[in-house]
């Protein structure tokens, strides 16, 4: 499995914009379908974005689409998570996940990823 970091969180104003990297090591990173999922404090950890091993099909949340915008440059490794006109309700702690064996259809399904990063807090001010 490969090793996952999150960085780029912070302290953002509500309608600001903040961009989340994932970096992965490894040299085999093409292989696996990567996910972001956030956890609010007292609530369950939710899908919010996927990417495909080649990047060509993305998947979103119904509450993050059309303001969240997840890519990945494999060259580099790194997966990415653009977050625009951020709300309250965004504030969660928001983690990477990755796996090669994850079937396109599961992967909103937070069971199927075996590799985790630490995890990277979003605060979201009103």
């Amino acid at each position: 499995q490969v090793q996952l970091v999150e960085s780029g969180g912070g302290l953002v104003q509500a309608g600001g914009s903040l961009r989340l990297s994932c970096a992965a090591s490894g040299r085999t990173f093409s292989i696996y379908v990567t996910g972001w999922f956030r956890q609010a404090p007292g609530k369950e950890r939710e899908f919010v974005a996927a990417i495909s091993r080649s990047g060509e099909m993305t998947y979103y949340a119904d509450s993050v689409k059309g303001r969240f915008t997840i890519s990945r440059d494999n060259a580099k490794n790194t997966v990415y998570l653009q977050m625009n006109s951020l709300e309250p309700e965004d504030t969660a702690v928001y983690y990477c996940a990755a796996d090669p064996a994850v079937v396109w259809r599961f992967y909103g399904d937070s069971d199927k990823y075996g590799s985790w990063g630490q995890g990277t807090q979003v605060t979201v001010s009103s």
